[in-house]
């Protein structure tokens, strides 16, 4: 049944016939996941995709977890218009052994192998990787979507990016996979595991895509590059909050792949404050138990529907000078992106002292010492000094 669930809940599974095929072979299959850790933070779009894993795992199947360590210094290009940043190899090492211990809140750890794509991509000679290189040609490469716009409009692609398909085709040839699944957006890399796993003598993988998560805003993927996603590991009153957020577009689809679990033709309250109340539950409790849930809607009703400050609120002190500079205090203290976010909200009414709106960027210091800030609905703070 658990493996039924992930075909379900798939929107490519190629070839077609290929899983049955697979399933036909009466031994444990390995089944693959490649994680980028340029984010320790799994969210709960990345969740959705753990939990698939977690389906074939129920069903005696082994997951293979690939942390690409070695690949994440190339930067994976899916999607985007120019090639990422690459972050350093401490960052790197923090984030994978981050990220893998909270994928065990979803995966069984005695049944997932943990690798590090190092492992083997590090030890590949110049020959090797020119062999490697020989199994793909460059026009099968433009035709990944986000290369190809490149390309066409006189974008620089390195040949660094070109390589990562291969290279991430070749952990499939290294652990020998039977299935490799991921988002929609990674499908062309999937797919480049198949034509390159018959050059080393193996039969190639299946391969599952699965939908992409919506963030917070609504209207992009789920990505905490763009600040519209909800880790797993955030107080019960912040995801809560963050849930009740969402525009109401997103409604449908955060309930059919979050809240549904094992009752897919479950209905929803058709009021969407409602529905949106029932989701924010079902999702806290997920990740916080249903004390964790209560906690958060305590907070949200008594924060944001009343209009009330929360119970502990931290103290911020305030820094030297007069008067105080409010867009570098929200940027400094309470997380504003930037000082031109924090002058936007200011000037939107966003930000209030003392239950008012600011009236002015720079403000005396004798009106905000002991003071009570907040930004949007959620972010407070009492000021000190």
């Amino acid at each position: 049944m658990s493996v039924e669930n992930a075909k379900q809940q798939a929107v490519d599974i190629l070839p077609e016939g290929g899983l049955e095929q697979k399933l036909k072979l009466g031994r444990p299959l390995r089944v693959k996941l490649g994680v980028d850790p340029t984010s320790p933070d799994v969210h709960l779009g990345f969740a959705y995709v753990l939990e698939r894993l977690a389906d074939f795992q129920k069903a005696g199947h082994t997951v293979v977890l690939i942390v690409g360590d070695y690949t994440a210094r190339i930067g994976d290009p899916s999607g985007l218009s120019k090639e990422r940043p690459i972050l350093e190899d401490a960052v790197l090492d923090e984030n994978s052994k981050y990220f893998a211990e909270q994928a065990f809140r979803i995966l069984d750890r005695e049944q997932t192998e943990v690798r590090q794509n190092g492992e083997w991509l590090g030890k590949l000679t110049y020959a090797d990787t020119v062999r490697l290189a020989r199994t793909m040609t460059v026009a099968r490469l433009l035709e990944r979507d986000d290369f190809a716009k490149r390309f066409s409009a006189h974008v620089p692609i390195s040949l660094s990016e070109l390589l990562y398909p291969v290279m991430q085709a070749y952990d499939s040839v290294a652990i020998e996979a039977d299935i490799e699944i991921g988002g929609t957006d990674q499908r062309f890399n999937l797919l480049a595991g198949r034509d390159v796993m018959p050059q080393y003598g193996l039969e190639p993988q299946v391969v599952m895509t699965f939908p992409l998560l919506v963030g917070t805003d609504g209207e992009l993927k789920m990505s905490k590059s763009r600040g519209n996603y909800i880790g797993i590991t955030e107080p019960p009153a912040e995801m809560f909050g963050k849930v009740m957020s969402i525009p109401d577009k997103a409604l449908e689809q955060w309930w059919t792949m979050l809240a549904q679990g094992s009752h897919p033709d479950e209905s929803h309250p058709e009021d969407p404050m409602e529905w949106k109340l029932e989701l924010a539950r079902r999702i806290t409790a997920r990740w916080h138990g249903e004390e964790g849930a209560r906690e958060g809607e305590a907070h949200f009703t008594r924060v944001v529907r009343q209009g009330e400050a929360p119970e502990d609120v931290p103290e911020l002190p305030l820094p030297a000078g007069d008067p105080v500079h409010l867009p570098a205090l929200l940027v400094d203290g309470l997380g504003v992106a930037s000082t031109s976010e924090a002058r936007r909200l200011i000037q939107q009414g966003g930000v209030k002292v003392n239950g008012e709106p600011a009236a002015s960027v720079d403000l005396p210091r004798v009106a905000l010492a002991g003071a009570l800030l907040q930004v949007g609905k959620r972010k407070f703070a009492r000021l000190t000094g």
